[in-house]
């Protein structure tokens, strides 16, 4: 028995680093074959899209509870000027009460939706201009400034909003559903479900609704994220010793701020047209973005386009954080 197995194992013993060998080519081989599938042109267009696509989809997954919490809290009290204010709390209590905690991701697959849609087109677009602007300014011998870098921002916003308007509409619209008196309730089972009972019952055209302030929330949006997530990280480098971990997390704490204060009036109003639906004299609430904002500020105060500020701030912050973080690492992984 050992007169056979032996010469095996010396032969398995002699052949071992031949194929160790082997092996360590193949993989080579298919590292290197995955390398330049990633530096193919085409790839090299694609990645900033599907990089950011995929980033804006992990942010919202674990983003969507608070999003739910503030589109409820804008909707709360429409057309009173008095009466109890909605706060975070009361809102997280009343929609538990009234169902259960999953009720919180309501709406979350038309909340994906429009990150594939929307987050991949305007992080895909931003990288593509601030690409364009860049190779620009080294011919002239130049460096990337503010200017750019809001342009390259506004751009991409508004955009991506216009393309994502679709999936925007059936997120509030899937929010709202439940403020709605139950004869009266949709009960949406997913993002297609809505889409096409709106296009059904009011029109292709429907999905649009609210496209003018949702594009300029979207270029403020992006003008205070992008552009400033950009300038800030610049500066932290120039200006700190700090680790680029850490400049990611301050830079994008500082873009969530100033998102959130430029855009939070546009959303405000973006929620109140796409929630917004005919009445029993089969007129509509508001009849444009600039009558919405007269009517609310008329009925409801001018204070009323910042109320929820704060849960606005902790959904955007750490929804830009979560997207910047992934979509840097992501772009250090197929750089």
């Amino acid at each position: 028995m050992s007169s056979t197995t032996t010469p095996a194992a010396d032969t398995a013993r002699s052949k071992g680093p031949e194929v160790m060998g082997t092996a360590k080519a193949v993989t080579d081989d298919s590292a290197a074959v995955a390398n330049d599938f990633l530096h193919t042109p085409f790839m090299r267009g694609a990645l900033p899209f599907i990089n950011g696509g995929l980033a804006g989809m992990v942010a919202t997954t674990v983003i969507q509870p608070v999003d739910m919490i503030k589109v409820r809290i804008q909707l709360a009290g429409e057309g009173k000027a008095g009466g109890p204010k909605a706060t975070p709390l009361s809102v997280t209590r009343e929609i538990l009460a009234s169902g259960k905690a999953l009720d919180l991701y309501t709406g979350l697959s038309a909340g994906l939706l429009r990150q594939a849609v929307y987050t991949t087109a305007r992080l895909g677009f931003f990288d593509t201009v601030m690409n364009s602007l860049s190779r620009r300014a080294t011919a002239k011998g130049q460096g990337i400034g503010f200017a750019e870098r809001a342009t390259a921002g506004l751009t991409a916003g508004g955009l991506a909003a216009m393309i994502g308007n679709p999936a925007d509409l059936a997120l509030i619209r899937m929010q709202s559903d439940g403020l709605r008196p139950i004869a009266e309730r949709k009960n949406y089972k997913s993002v297609i479900d809505a889409l096409s009972s709106i296009a059904r019952s009011e029109g292709v055209g429907a999905l649009w609704s609210g496209a003018a302030p949702t594009v300029v929330r979207a270029m403020a949006l992006n003008f205070g994220q992008l552009a400033f997530f950009s300038e800030a990280k610049a500066q932290l480098k120039a200006k700190t010793q700090w680790s680029a971990n850490t400049q990611t997390l301050s830079a994008s704490a500082i873009a969530g701020f100033f998102a959130s204060f430029f855009s939070l009036p546009f959303d405000f109003v973006k929620t109140r047209l796409q929630k917004q639906q005919k009445g029993p004299d089969g007129k509509l609430p508001y009849t444009s973005m600039a009558n919405c904002f007269a009517k609310v500020a008329r009925q409801e105060g001018i204070f009323r386009f910042y109320r929820g500020f704060g849960t606005y701030y902790v959904r955007i912050a750490p929804h830009a954080m979560v997207t910047l973080i992934v979509a840097d690492y992501l772009g250090f992984l197929t750089r």
